[in-house]
């Protein structure tokens, strides 16, 4: 049955992603935004409910709906690499840099963020 979870979380996640995705494309940024945004997102919420799982109040349905398809889903670490990839292709080091960097403190802070709410 957790499969079953897991596909329904993922595509949740990736519905939202898209979703994100989507909005911002109204607006012509340079900086991918919308991969910040979502991976943000998926690191608050996956480090809320990894503090939950660490506390023993978290069950298999949350780990494989949430945990494991929902972010799974949401996040998205190859599309980031390959918008990083393209800013170095394009020259734009500047926003490469940024995006990696930002990337990397950005989430990690959202981990630490989400697992402080959810161990609270």
């Amino acid at each position: 049955m957790n499969y079953v979870w897991i596909f329904i979380g993922g595509g949740l996640g990736s519905m939202l992603r898209f979703s994100i995705s989507d909005y911002m494309t109204k607006y012509n940024y340079t900086f991918p935004w919308a991969t910040l945004i979502a991976n943000l997102c998926a690191s608050l919420i996956l480090g809320y409910f990894l503090a939950q799982a660490l506390a023993g109040q978290g069950s298999d349905l949350k780990k494989a709906l949430i945990m494991t398809g929902f972010c799974g889903g949401f996040s998205t670490f190859s599309t980031f690499s390959v918008e990083s990839f393209e800013l170095l292709q394009n020259g734009q080091y500047v926003y490469a840099a940024a995006n990696i960097l930002a990337s990397v403190i950005i989430c990690l802070s959202g981990v630490l963020v989400g697992y402080r709410l959810g161990a609270a």
